[in-house]
């Protein structure tokens, strides 16, 4: 049966077919917002994987070029791994849809969401998590929903629901949100530096927008939805449970609060040994379960301490921050290096400065673009004692380094005033929570460091939750434990005055707006904190950059003017790098910037580039080179193409009977621009050039 709804959602047709196209699969739909269009397919396996100890879902989101009218580039034609927009968006639908999901479920699951039409204008990541929601709710999958994504923007102090792109360049705010009825679900998004009651309303704005998404698909859901199936989920043993507890209970207690991270994790695997051995005599061949059972009371004890006794497995306060120390200028060859840590969280974060042919260019489905901001995070497996194959980034690293990205760039000098492309890479030599924050602050201090001009410096933090009933606990600055045993991770990052960046992510059904004002609050006073120790270290940006870094000198020419520098083949501006070693950059507006570490260099190019722009002034006198001789004079070449009329009667103050008698081709002769007539034709005098040297 087919169920289409057509409605107009914020200025724009929006519309939700189910029923249509791929029946096959358990959930479909066809979502269409303006002309953006994105299928959904929601698939559950039948089978249970009762051997697994987690929810395996997988979300993909791909775009077809086709769906811009575009052909893949490269050999192959075809579309390849995906692109960062595509794994963001993945990771956004993942984390929305995942804590929605029956509790137990263990059917692996796949959502995949492709892009079939893109107007470069609506942007199909919230189409995706509208569609993702509304083929679940149509299938026989449980699940928690409905819910809904909506972008949420800022244009002249008006609030602006799904923004279009040409709306985005003018806004101050571009966060994402996803919510059920009653509780925001997921965040992710950046501002410029706006302050946290505004960040407040954004939220709260974005959730009443999102209602009548809900209402949409309720409406189909009751049309055409089918009957949720009975998968078994996995319980625990009540009796077995009972006997670890008893084994485990004081051991656990003791584990846990051990400070140090590793010495920590080594004695739980000890307790979790013996418990194993021990439960086992008593309940042979459920092993499986007898771990299952030590972890769920791990979780249950690790929760108490903070829900009752208000103490973390560290010792801290709910408030408290660890311990942070900053240091700059860590790495002799870098142009701007820093080492943050913070507790047993370590991030070494390098800036580097490059010019514009340094600029990374996106090909995306709405158009070609270049990022002259690009800030990369690595997690080696040693940061956690671990050994892994170290392969290409993954969807983690990709959405922290972008999160941190997102934080810096409000903090960025304008182009005009700092013309340089800049790389910022953290490399993660210790994890114990919220590295993506510790890659905010590092990469703050880095970019002071690095001697670029930012306008504040930036702190992040990461909160947390725990919710036991009634009882409600924010966290500042957690631990990796507390942010995989919690219901909550929220990162917030920003300068002393406003939010520049956050993501929160939850395990259970939503946040309230009350909890989500106080985690913001507690935030900022925590971002405080941090921002206080930082500019210990460092408040302002270095006046000197690093001896290494390039010098980036920026000339204005007119536009006509850029073949001449360029030359036939490039050969002029080839020529210019080849003789001085600098690199040089032009712009089709005229703009000419020379970038080198020898100064001298620098300057010998800056003069052969002026000497090729350079306009003839009447009354100057130049050196010229000699480049034709005639019977009434020769022409002299005064500029790089620029050529004047040297007549026989302006050679010398005495009579010249034939030129040849004075010059040949190839001399260099000083002359004096007598006049230049309305067709650009130069008239020069070696005469009065003589005349006004003797003079001196």
């Amino acid at each position: 049966m087919v169920k289409k709804i057509q409605v107009d959602f914020h200025g724009r047709p929006l519309s939700i077919e189910v029923g249509r196209v791929a029946k096959q699969a358990d959930g479909a739909a066809l979502v269409q917002y303006g002309e953006t269009v994105v299928l959904v397919t929601a698939v559950a396996a039948k089978e249970v994987r009762a051997e697994a100890d987690f929810f395996p879902l997988t979300v993909d989101y791909q775009e077809r070029t086709f769906a811009a009218g575009k052909i893949p580039g490269g050999f192959f034609k075809r579309e390849g791994r995906p692109s960062e927009k595509e794994i963001l968006t993945c990771r956004l639908i993942d984390r929305s849809i995942r804590p929605l999901f029956a509790g137990g479920l263990r059917a692996e699951t796949q959502i995949i969401a492709t892009v079939l039409s893109a107007d470069r204008e609506n942007d199909p990541d919230v189409v995706a998590m509208l569609g993702a929601s509304a083929a679940l709710e149509v299938s026989d999958i449980p699940f928690n929903g409905p819910l809904a994504g909506v972008r949420i923007g800022r244009v002249n102090r008006q609030w602006v629901m799904n923004p279009t792109q040409s709306q985005l360049q003018e806004s101050d705010v571009d966060i994402f949100l996803s919510g059920s009825r009653d509780a925001i679900v997921m965040v992710e998004g950046g501002a410029r530096i706006v302050p946290e009651d505004e960040i407040l309303e954004a939220l709260f704005k974005g959730h009443e927008a999102i209602q009548p998404l809900l209402d949409y698909q309720e409406e189909i859901k009751r049309a055409v939805g089918k009957a949720k199936r009975q998968v078994p989920l996995i319980e625990t043993d009540k009796n077995l449970l009972q006997s670890v507890e008893g084994l485990a209970r004081d051991k656990i207690l003791g584990a846990i609060a051990i400070g140090e991270k590793l010495e920590r994790y080594k004695k739980l695997d000890e307790v979790k040994r013996e418990v194993i051995e021990q439960a086992a005599q008593q309940f042979p061949e459920r092993e499986k379960e007898i771990k299952a059972s030590f972890d769920e009371l791990k979780k249950k004890y690790f929760r108490y301490q903070i829900v009752h006794d208000r103490r973390r497995i560290d010792g801290r306060g709910l408030k408290d921050i660890r311990p942070i120390t900053c240091e700059i200028e860590v790495l002799p060859r870098t142009h701007g290096s820093a080492l943050f840590t913070r507790g047993e969280t370590q991030a070494l974060v390098v800036a580097t400065l490059g010019t514009t042919s340094d600029e990374q260019k996106i090909d995306a489905l709405i158009g070609e673009h270049y990022k002259k901001f690009m800030l990369h995070y690595n997690f080696p497996p040693f940061s956690v004692g671990e050994v892994k194959f170290l392969r290409g980034p993954s969807r983690r690293d990709i959405g922290h380094g972008n999160l941190a990205e997102r934080a810096l760039i409000p903090v960025l000098p304008p182009e005009e005033a700092f013309p340089y492309t800049v790389r910022v890479v953290s490399e993660i030599l210790e994890s114990n929570g919220s590295t993506s924050m510790a890659t905010v602050c590092g990469g703050s201090l880095a970019l002071m460091s690095a001697g670029v001009p930012t306008r504040a410096p930036v702190a992040g933090i990461a909160m947390g939750l725990i919710k036991e009933g009634d009882q409600i606990r924010v966290l500042s600055d957690i631990l990796g434990d507390e942010d995989h045993l919690g219901d909550m991770d929220f990162k917030v990052a920003g300068t002393s005055q406003g939010v520049t960046s956050l993501q929160m992510d939850i395990k259970i059904a939503g946040v309230t707006r009350e909890v989500m004002r106080d985690a913001l609050y507690q935030a900022k006073e925590g971002r405080e904190h941090i921002l206080g120790i930082m500019n210990q270290t460092i408040s302002e940006p270095c006046r000197e950059m690093s001896s290494h870094a390039p010098r980036i000198i920026t000339l204005k020419v007119r536009p006509e003017k850029i073949r001449e520098i360029i030359g036939p083949g490039g050969k002029v501006i080839r020529g210019i790098v080849e003789e001085t070693g600098v690199k040089i950059d032009v712009e089709d507006d005229g703009t000419v910037m020379i970038a080198s570490n020898d100064e001298a260099a620098s300057r010998r190019a800056i003069e052969m580039v002026q000497r090729i722009v350079a306009e003839p002034e009447v009354g100057k006198i130049y050196r010229g080179t000699v480049r034709k001789i005639v019977d009434f004079g020769a022409f002299v070449e005064i500029l790089p193409g620029t050529d004047g009329l040297l007549h026989i009667s302006q050679l010398a103050p005495e009579r010249v009977r034939r030129v040849s008698d004075v010059l040949s081709e190839g001399d260099e002769v000083m002359v004096k621009v007598l006049d230049i007539d309305k067709q650009g034709k130069i008239k020069l005098s070696r005469k009065e050039a003589l005349e006004e040297a003797n003079a001196t």
